[in-house]
């Protein structure tokens, strides 16, 4: 066996260690959701980049990067109103809207009339990306979608 063909087989393993999972938040039906997307190129790094779709199908929907962070990071989502939702990872923040799923930025702090009720949260479980629904009284959180690869 050539030295070439030894490399690419010991490398084979590294090169197909990029993990990409996907959970989603779901409103009221799987047309409206926001779902987040984490890659994390190899499996012993300590970030991953992130980023968020905003859909509410067949109208609209849009991918929107988050950056970089922490390979374990939760992100906690917020509903304002009017299909605006604020996620909240750390000290980060930022909104995304599902009326065209254009409307996104990055805010430098909690909005003066609230944040609203917590929709949802993204985590870890298990090595496995997550959506968990927020309890709620009157039964409005968001449905969890199963998270794919």
């Amino acid at each position: 066996m050539s030295r070439a063909r030894l490399c690419l087989g010991l490398l084979l393993p590294l090169l197909a260690a990029c993990s990409d999972q996907r959970a989603a938040l779901e409103f009221g039906s799987p047309q409206h959701s926001l779902t987040l997307v984490r890659v994390q190129r190899l499996p012993w790094e300590k970030t991953a980049r992130y980023s968020i779709v905003a859909a509410r199908m067949p109208e609209c929907q849009r991918r929107h990067d988050l950056g970089s962070a922490a390979a374990d990071s939760k992100f906690e989502v917020y509903a304002p109103g009017n299909d605006a939702w604020i996620l909240q990872q750390g000290k980060r923040m930022f909104v995304v809207e599902t009326r065209t799923c254009e409307g996104f930025a990055k805010l430098e702090a909690a909005p003066e009339e609230g944040m609203g009720p917590l929709r949802g949260t993204f985590q870890l479980r298990n090595g496995t990306l997550t959506a968990v629904a927020a309890p709620s009284d009157e039964g409005s959180a968001g449905t969890v979608a199963p998270a794919t690869k």
